[in-house]
């Protein structure tokens, strides 16, 4: 090929920086934003950025972020998932029950023996609950928010029936080692929380961006047909992303009854609306493939650095929810923006 052949191509390589890679991504621009309110909330207050508020910050955004990593994963195949903030319940009261049942049955062969089979029955449930809305979807060709509306409303009535309304409590020799890997620090510092969510965050990243799983996903999400003409196995890949949805979701719930020592029949009520915020903030389209593991946490730090400086602030509370409507507009409205200018 000649050197004017390649010279006709050389634009390609001339880029900007800032129209490549994450740069060019709706996360950078969250990001950006995130940057500036942070410094904007430390010059209104000065308790914002202290060792004590930072903690606090941390160990909130990761009580829903794990979930959103897992919506994330919906999103990116085009769905959607409303059961997750039931499911959270779900999960955490069955951890409770099943705890209670085991010291009433004095089971406990060796010591976390309880807490093990307690968190196995919590998990499991999510992944019952995941592989329900998973079949319904990508067997049954039943569209996802019907779906999962209907899943919101048997999995918290499934709660509610489980507890008769009651908060429930984890009890036995296990009680404070299940407190300590819930709602412990890690070295006293790190919350367990955010130790999880970096766990899960790069399993993520890993299983979508290097391996065959992670581009089925993404295909799945940019073109179903197309993808089920190059061979790509979209029913089962759909119900594995439910699932795993709906796995984050029960861990996030398990996690969230550690802090709180007890799990409420109405624990997380409405967090779905939250986590999907944070995952459409953080770049995820909802019209899928498109969306990834740093996003979602970008956008559940984001909501949380929002309400933090609220209440610093003393601002009425209920102002938080109005913030986070107007900035999914934003960033919606930034990401079309961005796409008719690469257009």
């Amino acid at each position: 090929m000649s050197s004017d052949t390649v010279q006709g191509f050389s634009n390609v390589r001339h880029t900007p920086f800032w129209r490549r890679g994450f740069l060019a991504s709706q996360s950078a621009y969250v990001l950006a934003a995130l940057l500036l309110l942070i410094l904007a909330m430390h010059l209104a207050s000065p308790n914002f950025l202290t060792g004590g508020n930072v903690s606090n910050i941390t160990r909130n955004f990761s009580f829903i972020a794990i979930a959103a990593l897992g919506m994330t994963l919906v999103i990116i195949t085009g769905g959607i998932d409303l059961s997750v903030g039931s499911t959270m319940a779900l999960s955490a009261t069955v951890t409770s029950l099943t705890m209670g049942a085991l010291d009433g049955a004095a089971f406990h062969p060796f010591p976390g023996s309880a807490m093990l089979v307690a968190l196995g029955a919590g998990m499991g449930v999510a992944i019952l609950v995941g592989l329900a809305n998973g079949f319904f979807i990508a067997k049954l060709k039943l569209a996802a928010f019907v779906t999962t509306l209907g899943s919101l409303s048997i999995v918290r009535g499934l709660t509610y029936v489980a507890t008769q309304g009651r908060g429930t409590f984890p009890s036995g020799p296990d009680k404070e080692l299940f407190l300590a890997v819930t709602a412990g620090r890690l070295f006293d510092v790190v919350p367990m929380a955010f130790v999880y969510l970096i766990l899960c965050a790069g399993l993520m990243w890993l299983a979508l961006h290097h391996t065959a799983w992670g581009r089925h996903v993404f295909a799945i999400g940019g073109n179903e047909a197309a993808g089920r003409l190059t061979g790509v196995p979209v029913d089962r890949v759909k119900m594995q992303v439910y699932v795993l949805c709906s796995l984050a979701a029960g861990i996030n719930g398990i996690i969230i009854s550690g802090w709180l020592g007890s799990a409420p029949a109405n624990l997380a009520t409405a967090y779905e609306l939250t986590i999907i915020a944070a995952a459409v903030i953080g770049g995820a389209n909802l019209a899928g493939g498109v969306g990834g593991a740093m996003g979602a946490i970008i956008g559940c730090i984001l909501i949380e650095v929002i309400r933090n400086g609220l209440v610093l602030a003393r601002v009425d509370p209920y102002w938080q929810q109005t913030l986070v409507g107007m900035i999914i507009v934003a960033a919606v409205l930034v990401d079309r923006l961005r796409s008719l200018r690469n257009g």
